[in-house]
């Protein structure tokens, strides 16, 4: 089954200082249809205006997945880690028993672009700790190149994002092409535009867009001019 969620669809907040479009129930948008799918919890889109930000807040048993789309983003925690997130790049949170951590863009002029994704962990009380990770844009041209994994191993060897869930995240920079993907029908998958505009079948999805899927054996896809995409294979 295919579930399309469209980009108007989602909630929306603007703060002044942050834009923000919620894909599932968030903050005070809440939407007993969407509370999340499988594991994954949150999909914020936000926009977040210079010199301001997210001051310093904790979480728990949560993990944490920063995705830049523009500007960067300065990350500050109760670890004493700290780094600036930029496009290329990917941050991974676990919070674990805790951590408390602020988000700002030091910038003076540009807005920082982000998706935060947020996936319940398959286990609690673990460690809490961050990592960035550079993106391999060769793998993630052309094609769905996995950027987040719950095997350690394969974390490990690939050097890419770990978390603490039967899960899976993969990001594609698309242009002009048509993308066939197999899918096992015992697991879910979240598809979400990014960027650009993709055909699936006779449906058009625009930027924010999502399909939400559940049952099927393959997923294809085509875009005609430039897209950024977002995979998730999700535990049922």
């Amino acid at each position: 089954m295919f579930q399309i969620r469209k980009s108007n669809e989602r909630g929306y907040a603007n703060h002044g200082w942050l834009e923000s479009y919620h894909s599932f129930s968030f903050s005070s948008y809440y939407d007993p249809k969407h509370m999340g799918f499988g594991s994954l919890r949150v999909i914020n889109e936000d926009w977040v205006q210079p010199q301001t930000g997210f001051g310093t807040h904790g979480h728990r048993d949560m993990e944490i997945i920063t995705y830049m789309l523009g500007g960067e983003l300065s990350h500050q925690d109760s670890l004493g880690g700290g780094s600036a997130i930029k496009p290329n790049q990917i941050q991974r949170m676990s919070a674990g028993t805790g951590i408390r951590h602020s988000e700002m863009n030091a910038h003076k002029t540009d807005v920082a672009h982000l998706l935060q994704i947020w996936i319940e962990p398959s286990v609690t009380g673990v460690d809490p700790g961050y990592k960035d990770h550079d993106l391999d844009v060769g793998s993630i041209t052309g094609q769905l190149g996995l950027v987040v994994t719950g095997d350690r191993n394969e974390a490990q060897a690939k050097n890419i994002a770990f978390i603490h869930q039967d899960a899976k995240m993969y990001a594609g920079r698309l242009t002009g092409q048509s993308v066939h993907r197999e899918l096992d029908p015992a697991r879910k998958g979240y598809f979400h535009v990014a960027k650009g505009e993709v055909t699936v079948g006779d449906v058009l999805l625009q930027t924010g867009d999502a399909l939400l899927i559940s049952g099927e054996r393959e997923l294809n896809f085509d875009v005609s001019g430039q897209a950024e995409v977002l995979f998730f294979d999700l535990p049922a």
